[in-house]
């Protein structure tokens, strides 16, 4: 008999304040920053020791102005009841690739982090999911990245949930 691992996530949303610089007595435009993203996905079911890949979905980042951002992506662990080692996917398992964007709007170059499933990487550490370069105008940029799961093969078999979160500066 095999046992089923079902993966659901819930996704969340970062705004980071642009980082500090050197005082700058210019005038300045006030721009702002937003970024949008599924709320939760479902990734389907496997069995333990198998492999599960699905989109979340699509995640957009709108720019009012500014010298350009980027956009990274973390996640936590995957876990189910008591969250014990066996009830536990890690994220150094958990791969992610943005692919290349959807939709975009403005100047620059607008560059996926990870633009094939070659290049995925994994989530134990915050990752460049997309940036922008290259110009002072408002932007937009969409992508529907790709989250592939490996589930270990000591696993229990159960609904796993975890949270990756997208943030943008």
């Amino acid at each position: 008999m095999l046992a089923l691992v079902t993966v659901l996530l819930t996704a969340t949303v970062v705004v980071a304040p642009p980082a500090a610089a050197a005082p700058d007595i210019r005038p300045r435009q006030a721009f702002t920053l937003t970024i949008t993203a599924p709320t939760d996905a479902f990734l389907g079911s496997t069995v333990v020791g198998g492999t599960l890949s699905g989109q979340l979905g699509t995640v957009t980042v709108t720019a009012t102005g500014g010298p350009g951002w980027t956009a990274t992506v973390s996640a936590t662990d995957f876990t189910t009841g008591g969250a014990t080692a066996p009830e536990t996917i890690p994220n150094n398992v958990v791969r992610y690739w943005s692919g290349r964007a959807t939709a975009t709007t403005g100047p620059g170059a607008f560059l996926p982090g990870q633009p094939t499933a070659n290049q995925a990487v994994t989530l134990d550490a915050p990752r460049t999911a997309f940036r922008r370069t290259g110009s002072n105008a408002a932007s937009s940029a969409s992508w529907n990245p790709t989250l592939v799961v490996t589930v270990p093969g000591d696993a229990v078999a159960g609904l796993y949930s975890g949270v990756v979160t997208h943030s943008i500066a």
